[in-house]
């Protein structure tokens, strides 16, 4: 029995020795050629060489195993008997394609040549034996330009600078109007830049050509965008690309031949219609390179009636098949039809969720099957303006896309002047450029259309508060370059003034001088199907992060089943909150702080009565202020002089108190729970205002749930004083009000002391919320506002598979959310004989692959902004049908 390894898998004639369920070995194009071969579409011969020789090849320092060859041999006998053609022969030469294919698609990143098998001597006994020279031509020159620049490394422009000048001299625009001679001189011309770059003659036995091209794919798995790309898309999984060589079919033999590339249906918006384009006498490549405008694949109707009545039968068979949209491939040679490729076809968001929800009804697929169809992230598409796809633009710069949708707006470079902007001009929109943001901005913010910043991650500040509010933004992008006191940015050698239009592109991260329209997003019957499908799979809550009521009634909208997050600082920014706030902050006494808490208070009452209103019987997770003290008041000289003018005071004070606030590290400071201890007014006043809100909406005969989240604590005494001192506040309350409403205390487990200690947390915390953006900065010693100076190397490195703020660490911060979660429910448990309820408010609450892990831990929700809360539960539904619905296999 021979221990040798199968490498080789033919396909042809209706048969084939693969399936489609051997990606993983033949690669998705391999994998359907030998199942379209096998339930009867016609498929030209060939072979796949699986991905396994190209993990072996890398493995063996770039050597082939020695059992591929014969077996190569063999395949290539196959194809010959099948064609009824010989390779290398010099009168009716058999030639082949050879083409890249991994398991997951990855359009255009490795490499492929055409018309394999040409040489000196066959490309004159082809001429002969189809009477035209000018195809034999046409092909040999292609071959030497795509052998040239992928097997051997020549510049393609080298071989375009040839056709270009041929071109000019002959005075024709396409290189369909050379004639046969004109390509004979055009091979010659071909065929001394190849020697002058390589250092010998174009290869003349096709064998040599064969493993030559062979290596190339194999070498391209490598390649640098090819590598790229996976890294972008997180694939790291795969073994290596399978090279697919098979017998070639010519769509530039004349006018009854021809090439396209179509869709089962429209990518773009679901609809069921055949959706491609097509030439005729042209070769696959010239559809998508440009060079010449195709016609929509409807037209071939009137051109080639018998093929596109053929290609439409094949189009319902491919998908009554595979129950998937397909992407396919096809050439018409001499008036027949071969379909080279077919493949699951690319979409939008809003096309994914119109087929999978179209095709349930058609009885293609189930609903389980339909919510792992839908890449929970592209649900974005449906939920934000996006940019008109018909505007022709020009990005002069790219940041990272930090809040997706796009936005037009006059740049204005301040908060503070975004909000004198707008009250002078209410109707015309803003766009925010800064160096970066603080909450301190949160008042421009919250006015602007889009965000931009120089600096920052996704998870910066900038990015958490668009994403919060929907609003696109950009951030790190480094090639704008601010002037505030000139009021302009200059990008590159591009200056936009203050009151200047620029367009950002929050999906893609593009950045574009100017006015550019946007589309509004349509939320269609499709979308609200699928939800429904999704929650009746999903164990887990989605709660929302919002801080207003138009966010929580956006967020109600988008599904949300309560406020996992609402962040009381940014209530504390706007008109004279903010006077209040600063008289607070610079009281010299209990007294005086107490007295500017009384001012503040209504203003908290009023904002947690229209946020329980907004949530009607759904549950309001109430974070206690969190930030420290400075972040509230100028660090600049003119902002000092501003604060104290406006509290009639010395700017001396201003000074002073800024100065004995700074910290050298504000985030491990007087932040959080430490606030309250050191000064109990603060903490009794919000306390005070959530439990009186509550009666309030309670008495007008509306439900209400408040749970009172304490902020940032690292042992369980912190929780313990506190918790004692909001009891009784609580009793107060009631007693003067005459009434009670039921209240939960927890806190936010963000400091990894607070989750090895969770166990004793848990006696006093009646729920956890696991804030993951503190909890990952503490864990990795990262800030997390600073890290664009290091990430990508780290991506790059393979240090770290994706950044951590953007999708959770499982192996570390996993660990401490995961043992934090089972300690506080054993002990919660065992002490109260209660169910500890626990979430995640950290913005990995929208992130799909952290979702997942937060369903298999067995939180009870997860919490993220409005706009991703749709996104959420579809895939807490995907961790029930344990599919991340990601990629497409």
């Amino acid at each position: 029995m021979s221990t040798t390894p199968k490498y080789v898998y033919s396909f042809g004639d209706g048969k084939a020795e693969g399936r489609s369920d051997m990606k993983e070995l033949l690669g998705g194009k391999g994998a359907n050629l030998a199942e379209m071969s096998s339930i009867g579409i016609p498929v030209p011969p060939g072979f796949t060489i699986t991905t396994e020789v190209c993990h072996d090849y890398y493995e063996g320092g770039k050597k082939l195993p020695e059992a591929v060859k014969p077996q190569v041999e063999a395949a290539l006998n196959l194809v010959e008997s099948q064609s009824g053609k010989k390779f290398g022969d010099s009168h009716d030469p058999l030639l082949v394609s050879v083409r890249s294919g991994a398991a997951l698609s990855m359009p255009g990143m490795m490499n492929t040549i055409l018309n394999l098998g040409l040489n000196d001597a066959s490309v004159e006994g082809l001429a002969k034996k189809t009477g035209n020279a000018r195809f034999a031509y046409d092909g040999y020159r292609r071959l030497i330009d795509m052998f040239g620049s992928t097997a051997m490394g020549v510049e393609h422009e080298a071989f375009e600078h040839e056709l270009s000048k041929l071109k000019e001299e002959k005075k024709v625009k396409l290189d369909t109007d050379l004639t046969a001679d004109d390509l004979k001189e055009l091979v010659k011309r071909y065929k001394a830049v190849y020697s002058k770059h390589v250092g010998e003659g174009f290869p003349q036995d096709p064998k040599d050509q064969l493993w030559k091209a062979i290596m190339a794919v194999f070498n391209s798995w490598m390649g640098n965008k090819a590598v790229q790309y996976r890294r972008i898309e997180r694939i790291s999984e795969l073994k290596g690309t399978a090279v697919n060589v098979q017998a070639m079919v010519f769509g530039n033999t004349g006018t009854n031949s021809g090439t396209g590339v179509a869709f089962t249906r429209d990518p773009n918006t679901g609809a069921d219609e055949f959706f491609g384009d097509y030439l005729i006498n042209a070769q696959g490549e010239d559809v998508v390179a440009g060079i010449r405008t195709p016609e929509p694949i409807t037209q071939l109707d009137s051109e080639m009636p018998k093929v596109y009545k053929q290609l439409m039968d094949i189009r319902q068979k491919l998908e009554q098949h595979y129950k998937e949209m397909q992407d396919v491939e096809f050439t018409v040679e001499e008036g027949t039809l071969y379909m080279l490729q077919t493949r699951t076809g690319k979409r939008t968001g809003s096309a994914a969720v119109r087929i999978a929800v179209e095709m349930v009804k058609e009885g293609l697929i189930d609903e389980k099957t339909a919510l792992k169809r839908v890449a929970a992230d592209s649900l974005n598409h449906l939920l934000l303006p996006q940019l008109d796809p018909k505007a022709k633009v020009t990005s002069v710069a790219r940041g990272i896309a930090a809040s997706p949708g796009a936005a037009c707006g006059k740049v204005i470079l301040s908060a503070d002047a975004a909000v004198a902007f707008h009250e002078e001009h209410p109707e015309q929109p803003i766009m925010l450029v800064r160096k970066e943001t603080s909450p301190e901005d949160v008042a421009g913010m919250h006015l602007a259309k889009g965000i931009l910043t120089q600096t920052g991650g996704k998870a910066s500040h900038a990015a958490v508060v668009a994403r919060g509010w929907g609003k696109p933004c950009v951030v790190g992008c480094e090639a704008i370059q601010i002037d505030e006191k000139k009021g302009q940015i200059t990008i590159g050698d591009k200056v936009v003034k203050v009151g200047d239009y620029l367009t950002i592109n929050g999906t893609t991260g593009d950045v574009i001088i100017g006015q550019v329209p946007t589309v509004d997003p349509t939320i269609s019957g499709h979308f609200a199907e699928l939800m429904s499908w999704a929650d009746k799979t999903r164990t887990l809550k989605v709660r929302t992060n919002a801080d207003t009521p138009a966010d929580a009634a956006k967020a109600r909208e988008f599904g949300a089943e309560g406020i996992g997050l609402c962040r009381t600082e940014h209530m504390f920014f706007e008109g004279q909150r903010i006077v209040d706030m600063r008289k607070m902050i610079l009281a010299d006494d209990t007294e005086g702080r107490v007295k500017a808490l009384q001012a503040l208070e209504p203003y908290q009452r009023k904002d947690f009565v229209g946020i329980f209103e907004a949530m009607d019987g759904l549950p309001v997770t109430i974070r206690l202020l969190d930030p420290p003290l400075h972040e509230f008041l100028p660090h600049d000289d003119a902002g000092q002089n501003e604060v104290a003018k406006q509290l009639g005071i010395p700017v001396e004070k201003v000074k002073r108190r800024v100065e004995q606030l700074h910290e050298a590290n504000p985030m491990l400071g007087l932040r959080g729970c430490r606030l309250p201890i050191k000064f109990p007014e603060i903490g009794d006043m919000q306390v005070r205002a959530i439990l009186e809100a509550a009666i309030e909406v309670k008495k007008k005969g509306k439900s209400v749930l408040p749970e009172i989240m304490i902020p940032l604590i690292g042992t369980v005494e912190e929780l313990s004083i506190l918790k004692k001192r909001a009891l009784a506040v609580a009793e107060e309350v009631f007693k003067k009000a005459g009434t009670k409403v039921e209240f939960l205390i927890g806190t936010m487990i963000e400091i990894p002391r607070a989750a090895l200690t969770a166990d004793q947390i848990a006696e006093e915390a009646e729920f956890f919320s696991f804030g993951t953006n503190d909890l990952t900065q503490l864990t990795f010693g990262f800030s997390r506002d600073d890290i664009g100076s290091f990430m990508p190397a780290y991506i790059e490195n393979k240090i770290l598979p994706v950044d951590p703020f953007q999708t959770l660490d499982q192996a570390g911060v996993g660990q401490l959310v995961e043992m934090g979660t089972a300690k506080g429910r054993k002990a919660r448990k065992e002490k109260h004989g209660e169910h500890l309820k626990v979430g995640i408010c950290g913005e990995h609450g929208g992130d799909p692959e952290s979702v997942v892990f937060c369903h298999n831990v067995g939180m009870d929700y997860v919490s993220c902004s409005p706009f991703r809360v749709p996104i959420a539960r579809l895939a807490a539904a995907q961790a029930v049908l344990g599919s991340a619905g990601q990629r497409d296999k």
